[in-house]
């Protein structure tokens, strides 16, 4: 399909949606910790998300790329992959959809710091400086919230903050390192390649495996087969048509609709400070996105 200079309905309906799927996925990982042991699940679901992807791939649905001229950042582009879903997954089983949600989208934040020394043209403007420190204030404000706190964890809040980190990581090492060459089908086989293995291996160390998997667990799973494979895959390649800022500023969607699931589903608080926190975050990550056409 035709590059294009800004989004139309198709894409902002695409994104919309990706955003929903993406956000449900939270609630999702956390229905499946109660089945499998969260590093056990992760693992799993890479590998079955692998699968998916490979016949995606063998029915003409996507390209590979030259993984073997990509070798050691796609290694470092899997690794980065594995211990953001180490963190994310332990994250969900230790605290609230709600606050794992707020902190582990607040990647935009720790990206616009990094980039602003090590990429060119990326340099944080006035506003966009305004749109860091929001979105900042909003994930303090809403850890903070005294409802909210009671249904979290702070070791739980850390580590989906280090998720976050790792995720910064793997948006660096696309823009810095050859592995940007590679279609989107081809980036996402390292990643769920080498976390598959990683993670399956690591996960006999990390607690039991099993944790008496029903319907609804397996269900889950299925969900997140679907959205890291097919899901990313539809993500990235709108990316190939669509102006990435154009993209990036409808992140803020993700943890609102996140939190929003979380109260749903389990039930989570939401109160007012917790709320205004949220607003302060989707204002912050619209600014930090924005760019001058």
């Amino acid at each position: 399909m035709k590059r294009k200079d800004s989004l139309d309905l198709n894409g902002v309906v695409g994104l919309v949606g990706f955003a929903v799927v993406l956000a449900f996925n939270q609630v999702v990982i956390k229905l499946m910790n109660g089945g499998f042991g969260p590093v056990f699940g992760a693992g799993v679901r890479s590998l079955l998300a692998l699968v998916v992807l490979g016949l995606w791939i063998a029915f003409g649905r996507g390209r590979m790329g030259a993984l073997r001229a990509t070798l050691w950042p796609g290694l470092l582009l899997g690794l980065l992959f594995t211990f953001e879903f180490i963190f994310v997954f332990t994250a969900m089983d230790m605290t609230s959809v709600s606050r794992a949600s707020i902190t582990f989208y607040s990647m935009p934040i720790w990206l616009a710091i990094v980039a602003h020394f090590a990429l060119p043209g990326e340099q944080l403007s006035r506003r966009r400086a305004l749109g860091l420190g929001l979105a900042m204030l909003g994930v303090g404000w809403a850890l903070a919230d005294p409802h909210s706190r009671a249904e979290g964890d702070l070791r739980g809040d850390l580590l989906a903050l280090f998720g976050s980190w790792c995720w910064a990581g793997i948006a660096l090492t696309v823009r810095l390192t050859r592995v940007s060459e590679l279609p989107a089908s081809g980036q996402l086989i390292w990643q769920l390649g080498v976390s598959a293995v990683m993670l399956l291996a690591l996960a006999p160390l990390m607690g039991p495996l099993w944790r008496d998997p029903g319907l609804l667990e397996w269900s889950a799973m299925g969900y997140g087969v679907l959205t890291a494979s097919i899901g990313f895959t539809f993500w990235l390649w709108l990316m190939t048509i669509y102006p990435a800022s154009d993209i990036a500023s409808f992140s803020f969607l993700t943890p609102v609709l996140a939190v929003l699931f979380g109260w749903l589903v389990f039930g989570e608080p939401v109160g007012v400070q917790f709320g205004l926190a949220l607003l302060l975050v989707a204002v912050g990550i619209v600014l930090i996105n924005k760019r001058r056409r």
